[in-house]
């Protein structure tokens, strides 16, 4: 990755984590889910609306690092209008690129902005602050409308 394409991923994380996008709650219905990362402390509730299939509105709130709080606001661009199956496919692609396991030319594809995380296979302890709105996503989407927990 060139010195250029680093930073442009640094600005597009900076500029995420400062100004968050759908960082709200949603009314009444909307499934969510409470996360938690004890190693940071980070906190985030991810809300979402599912209807025919797909996902209709995704919204989060809470308190974060930098990282945590940009990889939530970029989750809820990335995965509004997928199928919940859409979405868990493109957490298992981001969690891929954060490991450095071996990610397809269309897993790669589907990422989009997405790809500015791949510097965090070089720090294995932020894993967790950069998937946390995916692992709290996937228990929103199991849970009925009502409160779930994912620690």
């Amino acid at each position: 990755m060139t010195d250029e394409l680093r930073n442009l991923y640094r600005d597009l994380i900076l500029d995420h984590s400062r100004r968050p996008r759908n960082h709200r709650t949603i009314g009444a219905g909307a499934r969510h889910a409470e996360g938690y990362n004890p190693l940071c402390g980070d906190r985030l509730t991810v809300y979402l609306t599912l209807a025919d299939n797909v996902l209709k509105e995704v919204a989060f709130e809470g308190v974060g690092c930098a990282l945590a709080i940009a990889a939530a606001s970029m989750m809820t661009e990335a995965v509004t209008g997928r199928s919940p199956d859409d979405a868990d496919a493109c957490f298992r692609d981001f969690r891929a690129l954060l490991t450095g396991e071996s990610l397809s030319a269309a897993g790669a594809a589907t990422l989009g902005d997405l790809a500015a995380f791949a510097g965090v296979r070089g720090f294995p302890a932020r894993v967790k602050c950069a998937t946390l709105a995916w692992q709290t996503l996937l228990a929103a989407l199991a849970a009925p409308p009502e409160t779930a927990s994912h620690k």
